[in-house]
């Protein structure tokens, strides 16, 4: 099974999903979405698969405590995307897409394990 996993090379979370995927023999790829942004129609839909962009959007980080009030209540999915834009390193990372076209945001190891049938 392969993975396409998005995120930022130096967020320690994604360095220790790539880890763990190669200790388990796991194929996978890295995209840095702040030098390869993902595209808006991939993250609207899985935004939706997430059960909303508040799945998609880590809220606990300084990136977002930072962000001016105003900008921290969108209201569309062109607000989320433009915030997005603006500011990459509101995706949870890292952002896998497995094989079957499932999506999930952040590392858990038993999730991962699970999903893979990895023991």
């Amino acid at each position: 099974m392969s993975i396409q996993l998005y995120g930022l090379p130096q967020c320690s979370t994604c360095v220790k999903a790539r880890d763990w995927l190669t200790a388990n023999g796991v194929d996978h790829s890295f995209q840095d979405y702040r030098a390869q942004p993902i595209a808006p129609s991939k993250l609207k839909k899985w935004a939706k698969e997430l059960g909303g962009w508040e799945k998609l959007v880590n809220r606990a980080s300084m990136t977002w405590r930072n962000l001016d009030p105003s900008r921290k209540e969108p209201q569309s999915d062109e607000q989320w995307l433009g915030l997005i834009a603006d500011f990459p390193a509101l995706i949870k990372r890292p952002l896998a897409v497995f094989q079957d076209g499932s999506v999930t945001a952040g590392f858990h190891e038993k999730r991962y394990a699970d999903k893979l049938g990895v023991k």
